[in-house]
């Protein structure tokens, strides 16, 4: 069984990306991307929009929570949990939405910063819709707390684990979506 082009493009990316093939400040281009990996631009801003969420940054990250950060990150954290607690799935999305900023701002990642920016409104727009799901909000919120708990540990492996594993996650829900709208249709 053959994995998907968008798996093997984020792969791809994900190797060059560690392995230093793009410099700080550099620009990630998906023309060029899509002619190097021999994907099409779907498949880049896929493997892309993974690649952010899984947590490209996580060891980067981890190394640099200082105790004003890890009071942030639980700030946010707690606000997340009463936020699905009390059922406000706005304030929810809203927080989600902070917590990755918050994790790229600290990270200081700017190659990984850019792409970010550039993927920005489709990532917004993808939290709102995941945020705004029927119980989607009790799946990440676990998810969440285990990402701010390993950075604030300093354990990258452990965040890199959480931020894969929510990123999958995030991923999955929004194919049952797409799948659903497609029925709908």
């Amino acid at each position: 069984m053959s994995l998907p082009v968008e798996t093997d493009v984020t792969g791809a990316v994900r190797g060059a990306l560690l392995s230093g093939e793009y410099l700080p400040r550099q620009h990630l281009i998906e023309a060029d991307l899509c002619e190097r990996f021999g994907a099409g631009p779907a498949d880049v801003r896929s493997a892309l929009r993974l690649l952010a969420v899984e947590g490209l940054i996580a060891a980067r990250t981890t190394e640099r929570v200082g105790r004003a950060q890890a009071e942030q990150l639980r700030g946010i954290g707690a606000s997340m949990a009463r936020a699905v607690a009390d059922g406000e799935l706005m304030t929810y999305s809203d927080l989600n939405a902070r917590l990755h900023r918050c994790v790229r701002d600290i990270a200081g990642h700017e190659t990984a910063d850019q792409v970010l920016e550039r993927l920005r409104a489709q990532v917004v727009r993808h939290h709102s819709v995941l945020s705004l799901m029927p119980g989607r909000a009790r799946v990440s919120l676990p998810r969440h707390q285990r990402i701010i708990e390993a950075m604030i540990a300093k354990d990258p492996t452990a965040a890199e684990a959480a931020m894969r594993d929510h990123g999958a996650t995030a991923v999955e829900a929004l194919r049952m979506l797409e799948a659903g709208r497609h029925r709908a249709s």
